[in-house]
């Protein structure tokens, strides 16, 4: 079972609901079918008077959740691509269980996002790609000493999609762009510090977080019952995080220097260029630089038109983009190289910003429909 649903007897004759993501040997990857049982699950839930909160973890300690089912996503790929002819691009044609996948999920993020009932995920360990869009879409953000938060698209030529467009321009300046440029690894104190997360609790005090809940005999107000219950285990919790570094933070000056260029050519020979002494950045600058040129100039190109969008049209220009993408060989080599066949050496499209092709780029952000599936939301 890659879903596990539960209902939890609460003080006072209520419930709370519970989703697990099971499947840990893969790092609880979010799945369509997954998704397809979340979306009913949670309407059924939100109509629910008796139902008062909805709890939302991911199978073990090692992750929430790594992202989308990538591989299948590529199985989809380059199936279409084997059967349907590609035009002067190499745009093949729409990938159709690929772009089911994306309409759903990010049907299910927004329905997160807007949900009227406390929505309390547990983001310990891994929390990355799509397991990040669920995260953030959820009223109570919990993270622990062992959460790592990134959006590591990049490297697969595919950009922060579940949201990230929304989210990541409303961060500090720069530093929004230098996380889906970089796909740099966040911890509990910068994902705090940057209101990705608003709670820290101890991965010890998992085990109290439901039995906690139960124990709430007045749901007059759910906000008010979970906030107490996530205060008080917050407070327990005070000295595993009292000595944990925040890098991103600590570097935020420098970073917001590398970032002020007018050019993204600019940004990114500053950030490659860049020696700030710190293992943590390296390996942000090493995420760049193993990153599609192809793919960084669509997640450039793309916080830019979202900068202004409200959350659903965020949503439709990324179902947009996301599609489109799929009819391109870039995301799936992308996969391969770091997925399927793990040789790390990916053939990318092109080689340098200046040799991605204008008319491609373009291409990728007209929509192939002439109205998007999620014009409803």
């Amino acid at each position: 079972m890659s879903l596990i649903v539960e209902e939890h007897a609460t003080g006072g004759g209520r419930r709370i609901g519970r989703l697990v993501l099971d499947n840990e040997r893969s790092l609880n990857a979010l799945s369509l079918e997954m998704i397809e049982r979340m979306l009913p699950q949670l309407a059924a839930w939100r109509q629910d008077e008796g139902l008062v909160a909805v709890l939302l973890e991911g199978a073990g300690d090692r992750a929430f959740c790594a992202g989308g089912d990538v591989v299948g996503l590529y199985r989809a790929i380059t199936s279409a691509r084997e059967t349907g002819p590609l035009d002067d691009l190499g745009l093949g044609p729409i990938p159709e269980p690929a772009a089911c996948f994306f309409e759903r999920e990010y049907r299910l993020d927004y329905l997160l996002h807007r949900y009227p009932k406390p929505v309390i995920c547990w983001g310990g360990g891994i929390v990355m790609g799509g397991g990040l869009g669920l995260f953030s879409a959820s009223r109570q953000r919990i993270v622990t000493e062992h959460s790592r938060l990134a959006m590591p698209e990049v490297t697969i030529a595919l950009y922060p999609d579940v949201g990230g467009s929304w989210f990541l321009n409303r961060l500090p300046p720069g530093l929004g762009e230098f996380i889906a440029l970089t796909g740099c690894q966040l911890n509990a104190s910068d994902s705090l510090w940057l209101g990705l997360a608003n709670r820290a609790i101890a991965a010890s005090q998992r085990a109290e977080l439901l039995p906690r809940l139960q124990d709430v005999a007045d749901w007059r107000d759910p906000a008010v019952a979970v906030g107490l219950v996530l205060r008080q285990l917050e407070a327990a919790s005070l000295d595993v995080f009292a000595d944990q570094p925040s890098p991103l933070r600590e570097h935020q000056d420098g970073i917001r220097r590398l970032m002020d260029r007018d050019r993204l050519a600019d940004q990114v020979a500053a950030i490659l260029g860049a020696d700030l002494g710190s293992p943590w950045f390296e390996r942000a600058r090493q995420g760049l630089a193993a990153g599609s040129p192809l793919a960084i100039r669509v997640i450039d190109e793309q916080l830019r038109r979202c900068r202004h969008c409200s959350l659903a049209e965020v949503f439709r220009r990324e179902l947009a983009l996301s599609v489109q993408l799929c009819r391109h060989r870039e995301f799936a080599e992308g996969v391969r190289a770091r997925l399927i066949d793990k040789d790390n050496h990916p053939d990318w499209s092109f080689g340098t910003l200046e040799q991605v092709d204008e008319a491609l780029l373009a291409a990728l952000f007209t929509p192939p429909w002439p109205r998007s599936p999620l014009q409803d939301l």
